[in-house]
């Protein structure tokens, strides 16, 4: 299902240490997407990766139907607790740690990113986004039609091999977008303004992806136009165009909200944040922090804990 090895987990690494994962599904399934469920997934890893609990990121997307049970699961150092009936989704990126699997049972979707065809890309931005909530609970009368396409969805998975390879694969994409369509529907999700998502343009979607699963230790526009192949000069462009911001000002947020988030209600010290973002020093921290919020990190800190943040 995914990468097993915990790259520094032998050691008694800091809250530092969070590893990044690509997808590696099982010897003959066929492209970037793997369907399961809670129970098989608790029941093939049963000194992973709970056991202790470790926090770490992954470049493609978790998605979980819970049908029966409660699920508690970390996504970016807050706990969130997944009722019958309602769906987690952990995007490329984001901070996760397993809880004990406990009785939770459901639909199990893991897939990257380009398995989705662009057009259908665009109409998902707002569900995709790495900002949308982490527990989503549909409007009731799409409940029921979720999880049966995600049962769907699971049965055409296990088929492999009953039908051409190209066509199996068609159908589980297809099975895939109505329900991630019918998923945008729910509350707390904005619609999708695809005449914004068409002139953005792919140079910045591309930067939105590599900027979520690398700004802690990419920190320059020029690392980022390199890695897209681009121009500093076109990665600028596309950047104020869509979002009216430079990149280093967005690279900078970006590393801020991660700062703030830490600071606060996962309630990590200065020091320890200022190693996971990549700051050569926590003076050097300091200051950045500082700078763009008024108060120095112990103050942010102690303020957030003061109003039970």
């Amino acid at each position: 299902m995914v990468d097993r090895r915990h790259p520094g987990s032998s050691g008694q690494a800091g809250p530092a240490a969070v590893p990044l994962y690509g997808f590696q599904p099982p010897v003959g399934t066929p492209y970037g997407l793997e369907v399961s469920t809670v129970e098989d997934f608790f029941a093939r890893h049963d000194d992973w990766p709970w056991n202790p609990p470790r926090p770490g990121r992954a470049s493609f997307h978790y998605l979980i139907a819970v049908t029966e049970g409660e699920l508690r699961h970390d996504v970016d150092h807050l706990t969130r607790t997944v009722a019958p009936g309602q769906w987690l989704w952990v995007r490329p990126g984001h901070t996760q740690c397993w809880h004990p699997p406990g009785a939770a049972r459901g639909p199990f979707i893991l897939f990257e990113p380009d398995v989705l065809r662009p057009d259908i890309v665009r109409l998902l931005a707002p569900l995709t986004a790495h900002e949308a909530p982490a527990v989503l609970s549909p409007h009731p009368a799409d409940a029921t039609w979720l999880q049966q396409t995600a049962l769907q969805l699971l049965d055409e998975h296990r088929a492999l091999g009953r039908r051409a390879l190209d066509v199996h694969h068609a159908l589980r994409r297809s099975l895939l977008e109505s329900l991630l369509l019918r998923l945008a529907g729910a509350p707390g999700i904005a619609q999708a303004d695809t005449r914004a998502g068409r002139s953005r343009g792919d140079t910045y979607g591309r930067f939105a992806d590599a900027l979520e699963l690398h700004f802690r230790e990419m920190h320059r526009a020029a690392d980022y136009a390199e890695s897209l192949g681009c121009s500093v000069r076109t990665l600028s462009r596309a950047a104020r165009d869509a979002t009216g911001k430079g990149v280093r000002e967005l690279i900078d947020e970006r590393r801020l909200l991660e700062a703030r988030r830490l600071l606060g209600s996962a309630r990590w010290d200065a020091r320890s944040v200022a190693d996971h973002l990549g700051f050569s020093d926590p003076a050097n921290f300091g200051r950045f922090f500082r700078d763009r919020t008024g108060l120095t990190p112990a103050a942010f800190a102690a303020r957030e804990a003061g109003t039970g943040a």
